[in-house]
C-alpha cells in the first residue's frame, strides 16, 4: 500500500517513518510536516492510505481530509481523545493515540490491509485458511511474505505483520493447497511467492521484503525457471 505521513511534529513523523519501515505492505512515498503541502500531492498522487494528524496549525487533519474528492484510506494520529468521533465520522479506518507504540500501529496496518484486500478485484484461490492455536485463520495468498518449514510445523511470514502464523502441517502440504503457478519451494525448508522475488543471485532468492532465502540443489531449477519468465 502506498501511504503518506503529515504531521508538523518532526518526532512523530521519525516515529511513523521508522514504523512503516518495518511493515513490508507499507511503502512510504512522502513525508509532510505541512498540511496544505501534503494536501497538495493527495490531491494529484494515487495514494492508499495517509497517516495524519489531527491538530496542526492554518489546516487541520480533520479538515484536509473532509476536502479530499479521492479520499484515500485514513489512521489519524493525534495526542487528544477528543477528536475520536470527528475522525470516525469520515470513515477513519483507525485513530492513533500518540504516543504511539509499535503493537498498535501493527493493529492499525492489519485494519488498513484487510480493507485494502476488500477493494480488490475478486480473484480464484485468492486466500488458504489453516489451524493455528485452535482456531482456523484465513490468510489471503498476496499477504505471505514467504513459508518456512520447521519439522512438523511451518511459519507463514506475513506482509501485514511482524508475527508469523504457526501450523501443524509440512511444507509438501501447504504446497498442494497453493496456486501451481503462483508459489515456488527452493529449499527443503522455504517456499517462496513468486510475485515476492525481487532478484536470484549465487543461489540466494532476495525478496521485495529485503529478506535472503537460499536456494538448494534440489530445487536449483527455480532459478532458470524464474528467469526465464523475467525475459
Amino acid at each position: 500500500m502506498k501511504c503518506v505521513v503529515i504531521d508538523d511534529e518532526p518526532l512523530a513523523l521519525s516515529v511513523l517513518e521508522k514504523y512503516i519501515a518495518a511493515f513490508p505492505v507499507l511503502e512510504l512515498i512522502g513525508t509532510y510536516d505541512d498540511a496544505i503541502e501534503g494536501g497538495r500531492f493527495l490531491k494529484s498522487n494515487a495514494v492508499d492510505l495517509l497517516f495524519i494528524d489531527i491538530n496542526m496549525p492554518d489546516l487541520s487533519g480533520l479538515e484536509l481530509v473532509a476536502r479530499l474528492e479521492n479520499r484515500p484510506m485514513v489512521i489519524f494520529t493525534t495526542a487528544h481523545k477528543k477528536f475520536a468521533y470527528e475522525g470516525f465520522e469520515l470513515e477513519a479506518v483507525d485513530y492513533l493515540l500518540k504516543p504511539i507504540t509499535i503493537e498498535r500501529f501493527e493493529k492499525a496496518v492489519q485494519k488498513a490491509s484487510e480493507r485494502f484486500e476488500l477493494k480488490k478485484p475478486r480473484e480464484k484461490e485468492e486466500s488458504i485458511v489453516v489451524r493455528s492455536e485452535y482456531k482456523a485463520i484465513k490468510i489471503a495468498l498476496h499477504d505471505i511474505a514467504y513459508i518456512e518449514g520447521m519439522e512438523d510445523y511451518i511459519k507463514i511470514h506475513l506482509l501485514s505483520s511482524r508475527h508469523p502464523v504457526m501450523t501443524l502441517m509440512s511444507l509438501k502440504g501447504i504446497l498442494e493447497n497453493l496456486p501451481e503457478n503462483g508459489f515456488s519451494r527452493i529449499h527443503r525448508s522455504y517456499i517462496v511467492p513468486n510475485f515476492q522475488v525481487k532478484s536470484i543471485q549465487n543461489k540466494k532468492v532476495k525478496l521485495l521484503s529485503g529478506v535472503e532465502l537460499p536456494v538448494s540443489d534440489s530445487y536449483v531449477d527455480f532459478i532458470e525457471k524464474w528467469k526465464n519468465q523475467q525475459a
